[in-house]
């Protein structure tokens, strides 16, 4: 049991520093005139597409259909697609242009404290000590993180923080929502039929293919690869794939994990400066991801169908 749940710790530390490094990525294809509605349709389409061939290459394909024949699985599997894969990539996307990328990262990751209220009301769960501890070192890990501790980056309009609030909230769905799922088929049927579901749906405002190449370079094609294969295809799914052997919990929580990658990524990639607040937030989440590692839950959260 300890060996399965250490994959599921390092699957999901992966899948958040890949979504870490997509972010930065993404950033850099923005500075070169890559619409950021193009980038998510494009990048869910094909990461979905790949996702779905590596299942029928290499585990059972009979099950890339049979999720579509019956029409639960079929809705749940829908449902997942638009109100949680596609409404996480959108809120986020707009509470940072509201507002900025600091308040946008930080309100997403209420996540954690969302499904927390949420399975401890629904008597799934009871809140312990270890929650609350893990509460506060990944809440004020990433305001020191992503702010260095100055409450200016806070003054923001209120449309900002709407969406911020809704990206946590679509967060906190997307987790909860693929659990019945995931008890039923593979998590790469799961991930890849919600991503290229919502890709196609993202299609109808920005298609992939209605994009003008003429001013793309090598780097360009190198950022939107590393985007799209570990900031998109591997990161969704193993975020995804850890919920098999860790409670929902603790995989939101060790989410914050992603807003420690892209600042680091831009502090040694990009050589923008790291405060003396940053470094506290950061011990502060790496104090959070061994609290877990080492406190399992007594008893693993069940999320009912």
């Amino acid at each position: 049991m300890k060996n399965k749940r250490m994959i599921g710790f390092l699957l999901v530390v992966s899948g958040c520093f890949f979504w870490g490094i997509g972010g930065t990525m993404s950033q850099q294809l923005f500075s070169q005139g890559i619409e950021v509605s193009w980038l998510v349709s494009t990048r869910l389409v094909i990461a979905g597409i790949l996702l779905l061939i590596t299942q029928a290459i290499f585990k059972d394909r009979r099950q890339i259909l049979e999720i579509w024949r019956q029409k639960y699985t079929a809705f749940r599997l829908v449902t997942f697609a638009i109100v949680g894969m596609l409404a996480v990539q959108y809120t986020y996307m707009a509470s940072i242009k509201e507002g900025n990328a600091a308040v946008a990262t930080l309100l997403q990751y209420l996540a954690p404290v969302m499904i927390i209220v949420w399975v401890t009301l629904r008597g799934q769960s009871k809140f312990t000590k270890k929650d609350a501890v893990t509460i506060v070192l990944a809440l004020c890990g990433s305001f020191f993180l992503l702010t260095n501790g100055s409450l200016s980056a806070f003054a923001v309009p209120l449309p900002a923080i709407i969406w911020g609030l809704l990206s946590g909230l679509s967060l906190a769905f997307y987790t909860l929502y693929a659990i019945p799922l995931l008890q039923r088929f593979d998590s790469l049927v799961v991930v890849g039929w919600g991503m290229l579901l919502a890709g196609v749906t993202m299609s109808f405002v920005q298609p992939p293919w209605d994009v003008d190449v003429s001013n793309w370079t090598g780097s360009t094609v190198f950022y939107l690869i590393i985007v799209i294969i570990f900031g998109t295809m591997l990161a969704f799914w193993f975020y995804i794939e850890s919920l098999q052997t860790l409670t929902a919990k603790e995989t939101s929580l060790l989410g914050n994990i992603e807003p420690l990658t892209a600042v680091l990524a831009t502090v040694l990639w990009l050589k923008e400066p790291f405060g003396s607040f940053q470094w506290f937030g950061t011990s502060l989440i790496l104090a959070m991801m061994i609290y877990i590692a080492l406190k399992a839950d007594q008893k693993q959260d069940v999320v009912s169908e």
